[in-house]
């Protein structure tokens, strides 16, 4: 055989091998894994990098647990070795968040597959807010966020983590226009027509049905049908379990036992909870009012709270969730309301009578100064009243708690003139008014609540004055808000019914009652004085 026969063979040889680990992840991570400590990769796993390789968008719905985000970096990684220049970016919520998945990943990735090592060029740049890691093939893995930020980055292919809480117009605007430049070969540039240019692939727990990614979902499935280059990959909790993976069976289910029912649908059981139609509000523009960074618990300087309360119904641990919303107002300079800023959200538990409960809400509005607790005293709500109308002292510290009056009845106080705390919210007579006010708010964006924490993997029961706790209970508020359905009655007042009574609607209701309040009594402003300055000038 001639020289040039011979290299023209083991040319062909080279590009079907390519082809081959191009076209088989799975096989190729079978190659490089080590005898002992790799990772065995699993029938669904198998299917999972084949369907990245393979599809030109992929939309993964998997339970905590599963391993989805380690697969994801798996497919990233053999396509940066696999396609030279190749640029890849995972996004999350902040480039924070996208950069510890990378990092976690990353060294996950190392320890399975120490091979891997010999492909880096240099190493590695890892911080908390950035990932940059760059192959001898000129393959390169970013981060970026799920932000505006992100706007005029140029990639060729992304991995979105945690879509479910991905704003359509956002993604749309900055992040779809960013795999716009397919990449070119090397030596002859030419865009290769079998490659997966422009990939955007979707992974996440379930959301809430009636968002945009919902939907997505939706359209997907139909392109998948359709055979247009899309593919849609789900399970729920027990496909790891079959193959050994994570926790146990019997782990999971006490946890189904103990967290709240829409945490464990969306986050174990992979399913869309909530209304598709006929909610109170439109999930999406309420999912796109969580833009708050952090809670407060310490009142600003120059703006006015106000406490909002849904009481409990009895005394027992299982019905008991009085919450307490705590709402700071934002007016501009003429004392027009701009927005409400739900910073903390409170949920007493563990079988609190009405004279605890008393001495927390008296705390709560002496920490933040409130001006007005807007109170249920629709049924047992009476029994609070009546504690907050007497003179207590704090048994921590032995402070006098004082005593308060109320502002729209009659109940005497057990002190003459204390201050006018108490708003009497009386369901029956309010309830329609507070609804109507609550979708005003949500739908002119007036509304601002705490952005999810994606750090908190669970609803442990911490102490309210923890960090995450006001984001957790933000979470709770979305199920509860979505797990309602707007009824019109015969009078033509809207009412809101529970789609499951397992699924509480008290943090719905203190917030419904306190926005309505400020709508009603603290949203309006005077317009300046105008003044006749020829009044004042000596002219006959």
């Amino acid at each position: 055989m001639a020289k040039s026969e011979y290299s023209e063979e083991r040319l062909k040889k080279y590009t079907d091998l390519v082809s081959w680990c191009r076209w088989n992840p799975d096989l190729w991570y079978d190659l490089i894994t080590p005898e002992f400590g790799g990772i065995r990769l699993d029938l669904d796993q198998r299917v999972f990098l084949r369907s990245i390789t393979r599809f030109i968008s992929v939309y993964g719905v998997f339970p905590r647990g599963y391993g989805k985000t380690m697969k994801e970096f798996m497919a990233m990684v053999h396509a940066a070795i696999w396609h030279p220049d190749i640029e890849i970016s995972m996004t999350a919520q902040t480039k924070e968040q996208a950069a510890k998945l990378v990092d976690e990943k990353w060294k996950e990735m190392i320890k399975h597959y120490p091979l891997i090592e010999n492909e880096i060029l240099g190493k590695p740049s890892i911080t908390t807010d950035d990932v940059d890691i760059r192959f001898k093939s000129g393959g390169r893995i970013t981060t970026l966020a799920n932000a505006q930020s992100s706007k005029g980055s140029r990639r060729h292919r992304l991995q979105i983590e945690e879509s479910a809480l991905l704003n359509n117009n956002l993604f749309e605007d900055a992040l779809a226009p960013i795999v716009d430049v397919p990449r070119r070969t090397i030596g002859e540039a030419v865009v290769n027509p079998e490659e997966m240019n422009g990939q955007i692939n979707f992974f996440t727990t379930a959301g809430y049905r009636g968002s945009d990614e919902f939907q997505r979902n939706l359209q997907m499935i139909n392109e998948m049908a359709e055979l247009k280059g899309k593919i849609v990959l789900g399970s729920d909790w027990k496909l790891a379990v079959h193959y050994r993976r994570g926790q146990s069976k019997a782990a999971i289910l006490n946890k189904k036992a103990n967290y709240a029912p829409t945490f464990f649908a969306q986050n174990y059981e992979s399913k869309w909870t909530g209304n598709t139609s006929g909610g109170v509000v439109d999930i999406q523009k309420l999912l796109n009012l969580r833009i708050l960074e952090s809670p407060e618990f310490t009142p600003s300087k120059d703006y006015e709270y106000i406490l909002s309360i849904d009481v409990a119904r009895s005394s027992r641990d299982s019905n008991n969730q009085s919450s307490v919303a705590v709402l700071k107002l934002i007016k501009n300079k003429i004392g027009k309301l701009k927005s409400i800023q739900l910073v903390n959200l409170i949920n007493f538990k563990n079988g609190m009578n009405f004279r605890q409960q008393g001495i927390e809400v008296k705390r709560i509005r002496n920490q933040y100064n409130a001006s007005v607790v807007v109170l249920d005293t629709n049924g047992v709500g009476t029994g609070l009243r009546d504690e907050l109308l007497l003179d207590v002292d704090d048994p921590k510290d032995k402070k006098n708690l004082g005593c308060w009056d109320t502002i729209n009845t009659d109940y005497v106080p057990e002190i003459p003139n204390s201050p006018k705390y108490i708003f009497e919210f009386v369901g029956q007579s309010f309830n329609h008014e507070g609804i109507v006010a609550f979708m005003d708010m949500v739908e002119s964006c007036t509304l601002e609540l705490l952005v999810k924490d994606n750090n908190k993997n669970g609803l442990d029961d911490i102490n309210y004055s923890d960090k995450a706790y006001p984001h957790i209970q933000t979470d709770l508020l979305i199920d509860e808000i979505a797990n309602l359905k707007l009824k019109q009655l015969s009078s033509g007042k809207f009412t809101v019914e529970q789609l499951t009574k397992r699924i509480n609607k008290d943090r719905y209701s203190a917030l419904m009652m306190g926005v309505w309040y400020i709508k009603e009594f603290m949203s309006s402003y005077k317009e300046p004085e105008k003044i006749d300055y020829k009044k004042f000038m000596m002219i006959n």
